[in-house]
């Protein structure tokens, strides 16, 4: 079965621009075919915020993999691409989140499902808002449109 999946992809180390497109191109090659990317959006950094800002973008890929072997997938693409988990909100060559699984709800000690900031923080509102506008979030029943106007994130969020 093919399940469409949304990612967010960050990164504040190197050439971030680089970073994202190398972890695009793992995506493709180790978890599903990529069908959508949103623009590129610079942000300021959160929680940590005294560190480089943020270049991130959602992307939308088919996959066959169950979640569990995707956040495996996941989780070697950035150890691969050099992620070395310190702090939380530590400055990071690659960052992938797994947003939405379809309409799946998923509560493991090691995955859930949808992502439970998405509601809270622009920087993943935007590019998500920009590719499916009007996807409903399986839990709050809001669409992504809605969650962006109401979300109360002042952090300034700028397409690149």
């Amino acid at each position: 079965m093919i399940i469409k999946t949304y990612l967010l992809l960050g990164s504040n180390m190197g050439n971030s621009k680089t970073q994202l497109s190398v972890a695009i191109k793992h995506i493709q090659k180790e978890i599903g075919k990529l069908m959508r990317q949103s623009s590129l959006y610079r942000t300021a950094a959160w929680g940590n915020t005294d560190q480089p800002d943020f270049l991130n973008q959602v992307i939308i890929v088919e996959s066959k993999l169950s979640a569990e072997q995707m956040i495996k997938k996941i989780l070697d693409i950035e150890e691969k691409m050099g992620r070395v988990r310190t702090i939380k909100n530590a400055p990071r060559i690659i960052d992938i989140d797994i947003l939405f699984i379809e309409k799946a709800i998923i509560n493991k000690k090691n995955l859930i499902v949808p992502h439970p900031e998405i509601a809270n923080r622009k920087f993943v509102l935007i590019p998500l808002n920009e590719l499916s506008p009007n996807f409903k979030h399986p839990i709050l029943n809001k669409s992504i449109h809605h969650l962006l106007t109401i979300c109360k994130d002042s952090l300034n969020v700028k397409k690149f």
